[in-house]
């Protein structure tokens, strides 16, 4: 009768420390998985705010013509697509240190920012301020930005306007 007195003692001592086992285990599991939501969440806006500033610095050096800055962001194998063509990143570069497009000031009115892996694509409704051709214009644009990220560094892969009717 002791034997299996101490046989059941020890089979129900098993059971219960074969559950408080598997209790902790789930318990530190979730917190490791809220813990890393919670730091994607965090290194998410990071991120987000890391291009959105990019993007406004990018505007200012576009206004201020500093081609030099804007060539070492944009990729070598950039594309920029305008209302007059599209053309790569030695051309866009001489357009803005020739003035051929001078972006005077570009007023945002609305940014969002995605990611896909290490590509980030900024959309921006803008009303901007250029000179084209001689010319002082303002329209309003939904700008497509694409930025990859090579390393530590993101880079401008791709700037396109789409003119906005009716604003």
């Amino acid at each position: 009768m002791k034997v299996m007195f101490h046989s059941k003692l020890v089979n129900t001592w098993m059971k219960v420390s074969i559950l408080g086992l598997c209790f902790l285990l789930v318990s530190t599991s979730e917190g490791f998985a809220q813990k890393k939501a919670s730091a994607s969440k965090t290194n998410s806006l990071n991120s987000e705010q890391e291009i959105i500033s990019l993007s406004k610095k990018k505007w200012q050096w576009m206004a201020d013509k500093k081609a030099d800055t804007l060539a070492a962001l944009f990729h070598e194998n950039a594309m920029f697509v305008h209302m007059g063509g599209s053309w790569g990143k030695e051309q866009e570069v001489n357009i803005i240190r020739s003035g051929g497009i001078h972006y005077k000031h570009a007023e945002i009115q609305d940014t969002s920012v995605k990611f896909i892996g290490n590509t980030a694509i900024l959309l921006s409704k803008i009303r901007l301020l250029a000179v084209v051709g001689g010319n002082e214009v303002t329209n309003p644009f939904m700008v497509t930005e694409v930025y990859v990220k090579e390393g530590n560094k993101w880079s401008l892969g791709s700037l396109s306007f789409t003119r906005l009717m009716g604003d």
